[in-house]
């Protein structure tokens, strides 16, 4: 008897869903998935099983998350984006009272046995509602900017509540970058972190202070169209910023995010204390040379001199053991990630999936530039994580969402523009 052929499998009509998807972005986040948890694993071999398969494991669900919603229309957002920010303050607001207190900021919800950070999730919510408010009219109108700016501080102000330090100042690169790609004067987004600006010279360099001062009275002057009280009112803004960031420095910061802030500049001002972390960071990466002392091989890393390496100082532990060829490849990928959501954002079929793009490279960029920039020596550490690399089930599963975001503008994509 001739033997029945099994029937041949339609491949093409089975990925016929995600054929506009990028799978390049998609398999470089995958890529930075698993060296993430083949790091954490070298940072963890004295601790048997640890927490590397579960990075592993949430990086598949989040890989499924992405799959899911790149075939879910991402123009569905628009009617449910005021619901999505009201929840999350919500929830956002319940930490305070509910939270679980983690180094030194209660940011952490716990159902049962599991533990998430709402905060990262507010990230998207965010994402999500500044690009429905830019999407029609863009930003190209002080009233606009404000509007922006407003939906933006309730969300901020929560979170600094808690306090944590980190994710105020991704909220505040995230609504940056969407002004910037909604066409809003570049001069304006000076004009909005002057003050920020003005708190750190006014304690750190008196004379800077006075010299930024004269600056933010010409941009406003050149770019407001109300020129002597635009001028006035942001010379007045910021003399009191001066004042006020002393205050915020002496009794509203906590001693360990003051050190934070400042022990980068001079670790070795407490290298027992504050400035351990940064010491050891950078002795690890300077270890590594240039092709790395080889997988699970690092002294540094395999001793434990670095604390929480596996989560925010998960650089320096790549840096050690996979040298400097090894870092060049993680700035390569997050390079090209960066590189394809901008190529996404430009082809997107409306202003919506564009500003979606943005926000999420927004959101990737700074983060990555603060957590590397701080492993390194030139960036203070806030506890921002590094994207897919560093372990975190919140932050993980935020960034494949983020990618499921904008893999559905992909997939669903033509070209309009403002």
């Amino acid at each position: 008897m001739l033997r029945k052929s099994l029937p041949r499998v339609n491949w093409k009509a089975v990925t016929q869903p995600w054929q506009e998807i990028d799978w390049t972005l998609l398999g470089v986040a995958i890529a930075l998935t698993i060296l993430g948890g083949v790091a954490i694993r070298s940072t963890e071999l004295h601790k048997g099983i640890g927490e590397w398969w579960q990075q592993l494991l949430g990086g598949g669900v989040g890989v499924m998350l992405t799959l899911v919603l790149a075939r879910w229309r991402y123009e569905k957002l628009l009617q449910w984006h005021w619901i999505i920010y009201g929840i999350m303050n919500v929830i956002l607001l319940a930490v305070p009272f509910l939270g679980t207190e983690v180094n030194g900021a209660k940011s952490w919800l716990y159902l049962g046995n599991f533990g998430f950070q709402p905060s990262e999730f507010a990230k998207l919510a965010l994402i999500i509602t500044l690009a429905a408010t830019l999407q029609e009219r863009g930003a190209s109108r002080i009233p606009m900017v404000i509007k922006t700016l407003s939906i933006m501080v309730l969300s901020w102000v929560i979170i600094m509540l808690q306090p944590d330090l980190g994710t105020s100042l991704v909220f505040i690169a995230i609504t940056l970058g969407m002004l910037y790609w909604a066409n809003a004067n570049p001069g304006w987004l000076l004009l909005i972190v002057s003050p920020i600006i003005s708190a750190i010279l006014f304690g750190v360099f008196l004379p800077g202070w006075l010299v930024w001062i004269a600056v933010v009275v010409l941009i406003a002057w050149f770019t407001l169209p109300w020129q002597r009280y635009g001028a006035l009112g942001f010379a007045v803004v910021n003399l009191v910023a001066g004042g006020l960031g002393t205050l915020v420095w002496t009794h509203v910061l906590k001693a360990y995010q003051r050190d934070r802030l400042s022990l980068f500049l001079d670790p070795d001002k407490d290298p027992l204390g504050g400035g351990y972390h940064l010491i050891q960071s950078r002795i690890a990466i300077g270890a590594g040379q240039f092709l790395g002392r080889g997988l699970n091989q690092g002294t540094q890393t395999q001793l434990n001199f670095i604390p929480e390496q596996q989560t925010d100082f998960i650089f320096s532990a790549i840096g050690e053991e996979l040298g400097f060829i090894g870092c060049l490849a993680v700035l390569a990928c997050f390079w090209l990630i960066s590189l394809r959501l901008v190529i996404i954002a430009q082809n997107a079929k409306d202003n919506f999936g564009s500003l979606l793009a943005i926000g999420v490279l927004s959101m990737i960029v700074f983060q990555v530039l603060i957590n590397i920039g701080m492993t390194i020596g030139l960036a203070p550490v806030t506890g921002i994580p590094l994207p897919w690399l560093s372990y975190g089930r919140s932050s993980l599963i935020t960034n494949f969402i983020a990618l499921g975001i904008v893999e559905s503008v992909a997939n669903y994509r033509h070209r309009l523009r403002f």
